[in-house]
């Protein structure tokens, strides 16, 4: 879906009162037509008098350009308003996802049933929509290269294609290994699901954010166990 400033307060409202205790008082809420993220908290700050960091001005700007998977929409709310409580408080956090937002956003997916994530920048090879036929379960290629960096390929749900994806990479020589995974995560939906030999490069970090409820598949080249 694409968002709307009615969406997004009506959204954020609701966020407010369940999670937040309805003590977040009302932003401006800006549409972006952007390329680098999906949404943005935005304050100024100053140093008062006794030598602490003040913070006002706060905007809360969400990607228009995006066709969103709604649940992935509203995530991108609440990891926001993460940041605007934080700074609503007064809350030093070690890093801008350091400790104090780690904590409040693992509190709210045990909470609520989210599944907010640290990253909600737009990431080499993924697309500003959704690729073509993603919906539910889909295979991801986790591949540790020869220079010990990783990333992932997006596949369909097609042994040949696995398998075929799996000799290739492994014969290519770039490759030290391959994970087989299969997840749900919306995540993986904006990046092209086909079995070119691709891989696109992700953080460690990223990658186990957005796998930690993934299953396991087995595959050595000649079979895959599916779950």
């Amino acid at each position: 879906m694409i968002a709307t400033v009615q969406y997004v307060q009506r959204r954020f409202d609701e966020f407010n009162k369940t999670i937040f205790k309805g003590k977040l008082p009302q932003i401006p809420i800006i549409m972006a037509q952007a390329k680098t993220f999906m949404g943005k908290f935005e304050c100024r700050s100053r140093i008062t008098p006794n030598g602490k960091r003040k913070f006002y001005d706060y905007k809360l700007r969400i990607n228009n350009s995006i066709d969103f998977p709604p649940d992935t929409l509203d995530d991108v709310i609440i990891h926001e308003m993460i940041h605007y409580s934080l700074a609503y408080y007064g809350i030093q956090d070690t890093t801008p996802h350091g400790i104090a937002f780690r904590k409040l956003m693992n509190a709210i997916n045990t909470n609520f049933g989210r599944h907010i994530t640290i990253s909600h920048r737009l990431l080499p090879g993924q697309r500003r929509t959704p690729a073509s036929g993603t919906s539910g379960y889909k295979v991801v290629a986790v591949v540790t290269l020869t220079d010990d960096t990783r990333g992932i390929k997006v596949l369909p749900r097609v042994i040949e294609t696995i398998l075929e994806y799996y000799n290739g990479i492994m014969g290519s020589g770039k490759a030290k290994s391959i994970e087989m995974w299969v997840s749900n995560d919306a995540f993986f939906d904006t990046y092209p699901r086909s079995g070119a030999l691709r891989v696109y490069p992700l953080s460690p970090e990223v990658i186990s954010e957005h796998l930690k409820d993934a299953i396991k598949i087995e595959c050595d080249g000649s079979t895959v166990k599916q779950p």
